[in-house]
């Protein structure tokens, strides 16, 4: 049976998501999936490895903050699959360019890297990415069966 069926028959309130809203709490590591306001999943995920406050430039290890949209899939990622978070936007970009520094990018929801499916018990237990979201293999396929693309994404401290 394909695993979005296994989903909505053990969660029926999964069938017909409609995710409108992904919702990061960076302080609580938790990442909430939201369908008219009401939380339908929650996620333990990891961040970035400097997660308190915004992302300023590459290489910061800071997970964004702010409203995003989820704009792309990238399959063919170091990561178990990839959904990516439209960071840098306008603000970012020119925050950086006065601060003389690049924003960075390619801020993406991942699961775990390549070859290291096995140490998810381990790794999700710590800020472990250079400002990504991190899950699990499995809830990886969960939330991309359940989150369309062009779904807003807010990232709170």
């Amino acid at each position: 049976m394909p695993r979005f069926l296994n989903l909505m028959l053990l969660f029926p309130s999964f069938a017909f998501a409609d995710i409108d809203l992904v919702r990061v709490d960076k302080s609580e590591n938790a990442m909430f999936l939201i369908r008219n306001g009401e939380i339908v999943r929650r996620y333990h995920v990891a961040l970035g490895e400097n997660p308190k406050g915004h992302k300023m430039q590459q290489g910061d290890e800071r997970t964004p903050e702010g409203r995003y949209t989820l704009d792309y899939v990238k399959e063919d990622s170091a990561y178990y699959r990839a959904m990516h978070i439209s960071y840098p936007n306008d603000d970012d970009l020119s925050s950086a360019r006065e601060r003389g520094v690049s924003a960075g990018g390619f801020i993406m929801i991942h699961g775990q890297r390549n070859g290291m499916e096995k140490l998810a018990p381990i790794t999700q237990q710590y800020n472990w990415t250079d400002g990504c979201i991190a899950l699990t293999n499995e809830e990886m396929d969960e939330f991309m069966a359940l989150v369309d693309i062009g779904t807003p994404i807010e990232i709170e401290w």
